[in-house]
């Protein structure tokens, strides 16, 4: 601008530009910046289209028209024909950072916002404590009672519940923050300050140590009320169980959000599929009873192998004889036979419950990799 470069005229004194002060001409009329006066902002106001039309000037005209306008389109010309031999510059990366740099930061900065969401956190934690002792009030003592079939219902009951009410919490939760996050991530991205597998990444590992602190608080609370066998390997695997279900959980909101583009659309297509796993977990109707075009679901249903799993691990040793009229024999029979609960299903189901946890994130990083729902 001509304002930048000229020399400023009063009275019969001229005064070099305090930005520019090897300029060699000013424009007449333009006041001179007072001593201590901040520049920009005198430029700012003698620029106005005010003081424009009160000295009769259109300082746009003005430069077009100047030997600095010439000079500035000359070293335009000039530098925009490359020196002979010159190659032009390549890079490995549009990133300034490899990619672990990449996954460390952002794996810090989510550490962060993690830390500075108490409505979030620390809601969830107390959220699970309440519900724990909720769970262990209604369920107090009935894991020792084993003799009838109600009995047995009974426990697996407050297996399926705990399994379920809060990993439905976790998931719905979850889903505000990955959508307000993923806004700040669209930004971010468009001005390359990383790729999308870090963040992703980042994203999932930040979730993992809250939820080991919300599997702790739940099952130690509900193991202990509930009366469940009080040996450590079941304890162990009653804690495995729970922080397998609580992390697919999470993860499946997570991927719920990835997939939609926005929070409320994912908060449906999530309710639909949570009804599904709730009717073909193979609780509500058993395995046997589920019909042939619907057993397939029953088997990548992710609650099923929770149940499967955390049943197993509980009661499929057990060998209390159950006095029912309508069933003769143990409980481990029992579960075998009614239900098609194996003790050796215990490890399959680890490992099945493993891969859902995978494949929930491996869909999510793909999400927020190969989808875009911002809208400009």
């Amino acid at each position: 601008m001509l304002w930048l470069v000229a020399y400023l005229d009063w009275g019969s004194t001229k005064k070099k530009c305090m930005v520019r002060p090897h300029c060699n001409f000013g424009i007449h009329g333009v006041p001179p910046i007072p001593d201590g006066y901040n520049p920009a902002t005198w430029m700012l106001e003698i620029t106005t289209t005010a003081s424009e039309l009160r000295i009769g000037v259109d300082f746009a005209d003005i430069y077009k028209h100047s030997d600095q306008h010439r000079e500035v389109e000359d070293l335009i010309k000039r530098l925009s024909i490359p020196p002979t031999g010159s190659e032009p510059l390549k890079f490995d990366s549009k990133y300034s950072q490899d990619i672990t740099s990449q996954f460390r930061i952002c794996l810090w900065k989510q550490m962060l916002v993690y830390w500075r969401s108490p409505r979030y956190n620390a809601v969830r934690l107390f959220f699970t404590t309440l519900c724990a002792l909720i769970f262990g009030s209604i369920f107090w003592n009935i894991g020792s009672r084993r003799d009838t079939i109600e009995d047995l219902f009974v426990i697996m009951a407050a297996l399926y519940a705990s399994c379920l009410f809060l990993g439905v919490n976790n998931a719905s939760s979850v889903q505000p923050i990955v959508s307000i996050e993923r806004t700040v991530f669209y930004r971010e991205k468009a001005a390359g300050m990383y790729s999308p597998l870090p963040y992703a990444a980042a994203q999932g590992l930040v979730e993992v140590p809250y939820i080991a602190l919300q599997t702790i608080l739940f099952g130690v609370i509900t193991y202990y009320m509930i009366n469940f066998e009080k040996t450590v390997g079941k304890f162990l695997l009653y804690i495995l169980f729970m922080f397998l279900t609580f992390t697919y959980f999470t993860y499946y909101g997570m991927m719920a959000v990835g997939l939609t583009p926005n929070q409320q659309f994912a908060a449906v297509v999530s309710s639909a599929f949570y009804s599904l796993w709730n009717l073909l977990s193979g609780f509500l109707i058993p395995t046997s009873k589920i019909p042939d075009w619907w057993i397939w679901f029953h088997y990548i249903c992710p609650v099923a192998w929770t149940l499967r799993g955390v049943i197993t691990s509980q009661l499929g040793d057990v060998e209390t004889h159950i006095k029912d009229s309508g069933f003769e024999g143990s409980v481990k029979d029992y579960l075998e036979i009614a239900l098609g609960y194996k003790s050796g299903m215990v490890g399959t189901s680890v490992v099945v419950l493993i891969g859902f946890c995978i494949f929930f994130f491996f869909v999510y990083a793909c999400s927020v990799k190969f989808l875009n729902f911002q809208r400009r």
